[in-house]
């Protein structure tokens, strides 16, 4: 051991600031969910609070706001892994048949973009375009003769706005990972294929799409297991009280009555619930990856 350390030590020291925030932000925060099980008073602290077991469980699941957050939770998370997952797939083979280096280029830069604008920003381009009073759209639809439509306060069409915004700022962001795989398959095959005669389709098909299969399932896993989480900032900038009904999700709910309402120990429940349903989620579908023949996360 004290060999190998030494023979990779500067291998090790790249590696070392890495660790240390794995360590500092996700494994010694993990000490503060024995609050959940707790009263917890942050002038007795945690070993001085007094255990409670699965009561705040408990009265979360018996909470009648439960299935709503669930339901809203997990309608936008399915909407994203359908319409936004395979988005960034379909974008990376098309981007990969881009001849003109330069052109390819500018082409990622300009869908890499919108990945580096905050939520702020987004939905306040969001709001310029698409409010009933003062939005672009809506004077462009009476200018045309037409009836003003309720894009942000109507509860029937915050999911896909919300997808849509998803959609546009990280789909071109989500191409990187994709991009480098496809960078991975060998040249000899597609010239292979060539002479056999297939043609871009095909060899988009029957190589690339099987050369990337991998990445493709493992992000797909990865995904699967944050389907209890929702960015907080973008839910929480487009809510309002027309669509609290739709908008509200385990987030939004987890900041109301922890931060705001002091129930630290209820809303590190809600959290560590949330937490278990992605590691359920994760094992699962990684067993099932590996049962139809690929290699999985682990």
């Amino acid at each position: 051991m004290i060999r190998m350390l030494r023979k990779d030590k500067y291998l090790y020291l790249l590696a070392l600031p890495g660790i240390l925030y794995f360590l500092l932000f996700k494994y010694v925060p993990m000490w503060g969910v024995v609050i959940s099980f707790q009263n917890y008073s942050p002038y007795q602290g945690i070993m001085n609070s007094a255990w409670v077991g699965f009561e705040h469980f408990g009265r979360f699941f018996s909470n009648p706001d439960f299935w709503k957050l669930f339901r809203n939770t997990l309608a936008i998370n399915v909407l994203s892994l359908v319409f936004f997952f395979p988005l960034p797939i379909l974008l990376s083979l098309l981007m990969n048949e881009l001849k003109g280096e330069r052109y390819k280029r500018v082409v990622q830069s300009i869908v890499y973009l919108p990945h580096f604008l905050s939520w702020v920003i987004i939905v306040g381009i969001t709001f310029l375009l698409l409010s009933q009073s003062e939005g672009i759209i809506n004077k462009l639809l009476v200018a045309m003769g037409y009836a003003k439509v309720d894009f942000l306060t109507d509860p029937n069409k915050f999911w896909m706005l919300l997808t849509v915004q998803n959609i546009w700022k990280d789909a071109g962001w989500g191409t990187i990972m994709f991009l480098a795989a496809i960078a991975g398959i060998s040249p000899q095959q597609y010239e292979a294929a060539r002479i056999d005669g297939a043609g871009r389709l095909r060899q988009m098909w029957h190589i690339t799409l099987p050369g990337i299969r991998n990445v493709i399932i493992i992000l797909l896993i990865l995904r699967i297991g944050h389907i209890m989480d929702i960015g907080f900032e973008h839910i929480y900038l487009m809510m309002n009280g027309a669509v609290s009904e739709v908008a509200d999700v385990f987030d939004t709910y987890v900041f109301r009555v922890g931060i705001k309402q002091g129930q630290f120990s209820y809303s590190t429940a809600v959290g560590l619930f949330k937490s278990v349903v992605g590691l359920v989620l994760v094992v699962t579908a990684n067993k099932l990856a590996k049962r139809f023949g690929d290699e999985g996360v682990y």
